[in-house]
């Protein structure tokens, strides 16, 4: 739940609220989780087989996609889709190269002696969750083996529900997954994240997924990493007086169908336009072929708020911490630059988050339910370790000992401070 300080909340008007808590919605599967992961803990293969079943009606005999598979996957995929995902896996694949250059090993002597730095270390393997979804979602898997190859992991592997689309394989293929294994669910995770006799035990697991998925990553993080915990998707909208509402309507539906738990809304500073966005959601809802689940997240988890001034709509939307953020506004460079929290930012009307979740170049697994306050969304430098390093010469020693032998002295800690000292006097330090 979020909290409102009074001196906020008295600049808002809520035109419309959620009837219904994303979170409390999501708080009844962790012991079922439990009990997939300590099967397929046990059984491996055996369990995945069981689950597949139980819960894909799925009876593959094997997991993983052949070569032959592959190869007639990609043949089936229409000449137009293979041209666009190519093109999304090309823009993804520069903006994360681009990223990547950034990061940098570091050498430097911070004392005469003294030399500390930085690696930047591909993760080993790693395991990306594609998510099937109620339709065949291109995008998915660029956004998490793309990065992942860029950054030089030695093994990318990818799971995906054995009923995905044959594109989804073909997806897979061409973002570079060096394995494909058709499990879904929690079952794929526990595969990823235990081992299995036909799944390698991967180091980091990525990519989003629903609620089983979220929860099963949860549990096994710890002896494996994971990106986030991604909750329902979200966008929410900051828009002044000059803002469309046609467009804000559409913007905030285009997300709604993702799911039925998808969070949208309007943080405005124009009652007319809060209305105005009101009324045409539910027009464009009348003639939307995927009202069926746009319709129900709206209704559920839909909202508006309207703000009595500038300032007010930056701190509730930061409050929000909005997986997707768009700025509708005058100056919506100005505006964006004063907000804080979000997951990605869109600034102005042309930048609309359709681009982003499909080809545009970043990524589109970002964090949910208020994290936007503590951590981005996936990107190359998920796929790296920086790990520091030191190196003495003797004169480092000479001003590094007396410090850390007194501190270690104080804090009573005398094999630290025999291990500090012993650079300096020998075996003397162990004399009374």
């Amino acid at each position: 739940m979020i909290h409102i300080d009074d001196a906020l909340n008295a600049q808002l008007t809520f035109v419309k609220t959620p009837e219904r808590s994303a979170e409390k919605d999501t708080a009844e599967i962790e012991s079922l989780v439990k009990t997939i992961l300590d099967d397929v803990r046990k059984d491996g293969d055996a369990a995945v087989a069981r689950y597949a079943s139980k819960f894909d009606g799925s009876d593959l005999e094997a997991f993983e996609v052949s070569a032959k598979d592959r190869e007639a996957a990609l043949a089936q995929l229409d000449p137009q889709t293979r041209a666009d995902t190519e093109f999304a896996i090309d823009n993804v694949r520069r903006f994360a190269q681009a990223q990547m250059d950034t990061i940098l090993p570091l050498e430097v002597e911070l004392h005469p002696g003294i030399h500390l730095g930085h690696r930047v270390i591909p993760i080993e393997r790693v395991g990306c969750y594609v998510p099937g979804g109620r339709f065949p979602l291109l995008s998915a898997p660029i956004m998490s083996l793309v990065p992942a190859k860029v950054a030089g992991c030695d093994e990318v592997i990818a799971c995906l529900p054995p009923n995905a689309h044959p594109a989804m394989i073909a997806g897979c293929h061409l973002s570079g997954a060096d394995r494909i294994f058709r499990i879904g669910g929690a079952q794929a995770i526990a595969a990823m994240a235990f081992g299995t006799q036909t799944v390698p035990s991967v180091d980091k697991i990525v990519g989003p997924g629903n609620a089983f998925v979220n929860e099963a990553k949860r549990q096994v993080f710890g002896p494996v990493g994971i990106d986030q915990l991604a909750g329902p998707s979200e966008i929410f909208i900051v828009a002044d007086e000059t803002a469309n509402p046609v467009m804000v309507a559409a913007d905030l539906l285009a997300q709604a169908e993702h799911d039925v738990r998808t969070r949208v809304g309007l943080i405005t500073t124009d009652a007319a336009l809060a209305q105005a966005t009101l009324r045409e959601v539910e027009a464009q809802l009348t003639h939307l072929s995927t009202a069926a689940v746009a319709a129900p997240a709206w209704r559920d988890y839909g909202s508006i708020v309207v703000c009595e001034t500038e300032e007010a709509m930056i701190a509730y939307s930061d409050i929000i911490a909005a997986e997707h953020l768009q700025v509708h506004t005058r100056d919506s460079k100005a505006t964006g630059q004063k907000l804080r929290h979000y997951g990605s930012l869109f600034i102005g009307e042309n930048a609309s988050v359709v681009y982003s979740d499909k080809c545009c170049g970043t990524n589109h697994t970002l964090p949910t339910m208020g994290a936007g306050r503590y951590t981005g969304g996936l990107w190359v430098g998920s796929f790296v370790k920086i790990c520091t390093h030191q190196w003495l010469e003797d004169r480092g020693v000479e001003t590094v000992a007396l410090p850390a032998g007194r501190q270690a002295a104080t804090e009573e800690m005398e094999g630290h401070r025999r291990a500090a000292m012993f650079r300096l006097q020998g075996a003397k330090v162990f004399e009374g």
